[in-house]
């Protein structure tokens, strides 16, 4: 039995070294994450702004609406690009976004081939700046970008939707990592709840080792039929080192780093987490703990992002060989 079969034992899942989110809340952020800092990365806006400071690629901001006057003329915001991305700004877990990827004044085609009507598009917004898909709820700013062109790279790996990476970064060294590919099932969206992939991803080769759908394993995408153990990606080194800057840019000892693979740009960081879920040891098939664990109390402090990620890529990684 495996151990991340739903009837696994407690006793078995610490033996595995999973990282519960017991743990995670009361010793990892608890600990390793200062609550001052959650604004840089829970802001999507002061995010792009940090990232683009250091030299971090993000997807190209068109604009902001954050009152609610304002949403009728978000056209005129939207004025000249051939598509666009809404986003909550404080959002989280993928709620709220909404990828137009073709439009004219009333009518507006989704990723997901959804089309729908001005009103509609209006009512999202609206319902953005009331804080529907906030942190708490509270009153936000619905963010507007450039839609990513993704890299065909993935092209039978992905259904309709944008694929990207998800690194774990702790104390500034990459931990883990996985690819979430969307499905028909998910809508286009790279969300696991929603019924996305997740492959894992092996840290130091960028190749694919695991993959999983609804917690299960599986080989092959359920839409396209790709071979997922034959995914792997580009530009590996880059994309570790834009999630280990992270740990520079916000102070974060623990941290999530969404990042997607334009096809002119190249990698680029969607957006960091102070709260990275805990699917990636599903799809990797590895606990996080003993990762973390190492990573704290063996790994060298002091080094600066490149010595880390050399460090990373040069080391065996025992726990993702088992």
């Amino acid at each position: 039995m495996s151990w991340f079969s739903k009837f696994a034992f407690p006793w078995q899942l610490k033996k595995a070294g999973v990282l519960n989110m017991n743990k995670r809340n009361y010793t990892i952020i608890a600990h390793h994450n200062k609550r001052n800092l959650y604004p840089l990365v829970d802001d999507k806006v002061k995010t792009k702004q940090l990232a683009n400071d250091i030299g971090i690629q993000t997807p190209r901001l068109i604009g902001s609406i954050s009152a609610q006057y304002e949403v009728k003329n978000f056209l005129n915001l939207v004025q000249g690009y051939q598509n666009f991305v809404i986003k909550p700004a404080h959002g989280s877990g993928g709620k709220g976004v909404l990828v137009i990827k073709k439009y004219t004044q009333n009518h507006f085609r989704t990723a997901s081939e959804r089309v729908l009507r001005y009103r509609e598009v209006y009512q999202h917004i609206s319902n953005i700046l009331s804080g529907l898909y906030s942190l708490g709820g509270r009153y936000d700013t619905a963010v507007f970008e450039e839609m990513v062109d993704f890299s065909t790279e993935f092209k039978n790996f992905s259904y309709q939707g944008v694929p990207d990476v998800r690194i774990i970064v702790f104390e500034g060294y990459p931990a883990l990592a996985m690819m979430r590919l969307a499905t028909k099932e998910s809508a286009g969206r790279a969300n696991l709840h929603q019924g996305a992939v997740g492959v894992g991803i092996d840290i130091q080769t960028g190749k694919a080792i695991a993959a999983v759908q609804h917690n299960q394993p599986i080989s092959f995408h359920p839409d396209t039929g790709a071979d997922l153990m034959t995914l792997a990606v580009p530009f590996w080194r880059e994309h570790l080192t834009m999630a280990a800057k992270g740990y520079e840019m916000t102070g974060l000892g623990y941290l999530g780093a969404d990042i997607v693979l334009d096809k002119e740009r190249g990698p680029m960081v969607l957006e960091l987490n102070a709260r990275p879920g805990l699917a990636i040891q599903i799809a990797n098939q590895c606990g996080l703990a003993t990762i973390l664990d190492n990573i704290e109390h063996t790994y060298p402090k002091n080094l600066s992002v490149d010595e880390r990620i050399d460090y990373i890529l040069n080391k065996t990684n025992k726990t993702n060989e088992k």
